[in-house]
């Protein structure tokens, strides 16, 4: 078929370049000149694994163009995604603004009948909206539907995503779309849903919504594990054995960022004020996360009395592995609150640094390998978990660093390894000893009387209360 996806960022560029590559002629559209000449080129402005070559690979073989007109892409497409932006507003609410310009172009170009799917992350009812749009701009009577067919990729694993998905929505009231639709994606034979728009809208937010909660749930659990002595580690593994819960989305640590669940998650809470519904629990997700933000400055804050001429190496900026994606990274709130300590930064990320650079106004010093951003650092915050990070030499990092204070944001290592190697250690959700244990010797027996009474185990107290 022939196919216009309007917008080429995450979203737009991974569908474009996959639907290509599947066999069908894709022309994407963008009205940002700078990137669709680069585009031309086979150059992508976003890092994603294997979406440069794929696109490159496309061009070759004249299945993918690129184009800043939306008139000459139009004729002939028998479905037009839109793939535009939908950013937070300040209050939290969706902007729309990007979807409706480019429901009004279409409206402009439209010539034959064409399906015109909703591929951009928005609130329930916007499928309406759309189509009262493309009709108010129609310059002829022509017949059109809008359906609803929302993502559900990860960034990093996009293009694995798109060809291994979970399912495939489809949501529309005409059978004609989704026949069109259905053999679109029937080379990738993954399971469709066919469902109205409203809830095939409602999907897309209720998945990222509940995966943000799972998040913040097991952030909450980590911080009772820091002041109990429990393991958060052993928690999520323990819980992720339970087939209903599953062990996904279980990983302590500072947050999550990036553009889809901060988002989607403030968008579907204030839909539910617009039509007078309070997400108690929604709500709480959020809170969860913001504070978790704070989680390695509440540590240095215990630990250094004096923040003059202190220097901190970050290691990672985008919000995940996989990405050059910064948008509400952990790692951005972290620095600009260094920052405003006075604290001498100092980041390297294998991708984002030059998009963390883009966006903040101060400066930080941006490295070309982790070993130069930890060189000289009274402490060092380890932000995104890299593979690259996981096989640092450790020693060296010791060797390098002024003070030894490693606060570990996603339990990369273990506690035990970076004791013995010399580092005062801190990880999420993992009982600290070195804390909790202040001022006792070794060996030496530590007993609450009061609890002596309530002790009903099988084990003494000298072997459960014996600091080591």
């Amino acid at each position: 078929m022939k196919v216009t996806v309007v917008g080429t960022g995450y979203v737009g560029l991974v569908t474009g370049a996959c639907l290509a590559e599947i066999g069908h002629h894709v022309i994407c559209v963008d009205q940002d000149e700078m990137k669709i000449e680069k585009l031309k080129r086979g150059i992508s402005p976003i890092y994603e694994a294997y979406l440069e070559d794929m696109i490159f690979r496309n061009i070759q073989e004249q299945r993918l163009s690129f184009s800043i007109d939306m008139e000459a892409a139009m004729p002939g497409s028998q479905v037009v995604f839109i793939a535009v932006g939908t950013p937070s507003l300040e209050d939290g609410d969706v902007d729309l603004s990007q979807v409706e310009k480019a429901a009004r172009e279409i409206g402009k170009h439209l010539s034959a009948y064409t399906v015109i799917v909703s591929k951009s992350t928005v609130p329930v009812g916007s499928c309406r909206r759309i189509a009262q749009i493309i009709k108010k701009n129609l310059i002829k009577e022509v017949s059109f539907d809008v359906v609803s067919n929302p993502e559900f990729l990860r960034e990093g694993t996009a293009i694995y995503d798109t060809f291994h998905g979970d399912r495939i929505v489809f949501g529309s009231r005409s059978k004609k779309a989704v026949d069109i639709l259905t053999e679109l994606y029937k080379p990738l034979h993954q399971k469709i849903l066919v469902t109205d728009p409203e809830s095939a809208e409602l999907i897309k937010y209720a998945s990222n919504a509940f995966l943000a909660t799972k998040i913040s749930f097991i952030n909450e659990m980590a911080n009772l594990c820091e002041k109990t002595g429990g393991d958060i580690q052993a928690v999520a593994e323990g819980m992720g054995m339970d087939q209903r819960i599953g062990n996904k989305f279980l990983q302590a640590g500072i947050g999550f960022g990036g553009a889809c669940f901060p988002k989607d998650v403030s968008g579907l809470l204030k839909t539910g004020e617009k039509y007078g519904y309070d997400f108690k629990i929604i709500r709480q997700t959020l809170a969860v996360n913001s504070t978790q933000k704070q989680k390695p400055l509440e540590i240095l804050e215990k630990i250094i009395e004096d923040w003059k001429d202190i220097k901190i190496g970050i290691l990672g900026l985008a919000f995940k592995p996989g990405t050059d994606d910064v948008r509400e990274a952990p790692a951005l709130y972290i620095i600009k609150e260094l920052y405003g300590r006075g604290v001498h930064v100092k980041a390297y990320d294998p991708v984002a640094n030059d998009n963390m650079q883009s966006v903040l106004s101060f400066p930080v010093t941006y490295c070309n390998n982790p070993y130069d951003a930890v060189s000289d650092c009274d402490a060092v915050i380890l932000v995104t978990e890299w593979q690259e990070f996981k096989e640092l030499s450790l020693r060296k990092i010791r060797r390098l660093m002024k003070r030894k204070i490693f606060i570990d944001g996603r339990n990369v290592f273990a506690s035990e390894s970076m004791k013995k190697k010399g580092f005062d250690y801190y990880p999420i959700g993992i009982c600290c000893k070195e804390i909790m244990t202040q001022n006792l010797v070794e060996g030496e027996i530590y007993i609450d009387e009061s609890e002596k009474s309530n002790y009903t185990g099988s084990g003494t107290w000298n072997q459960i209360f014996t600091c080591n």
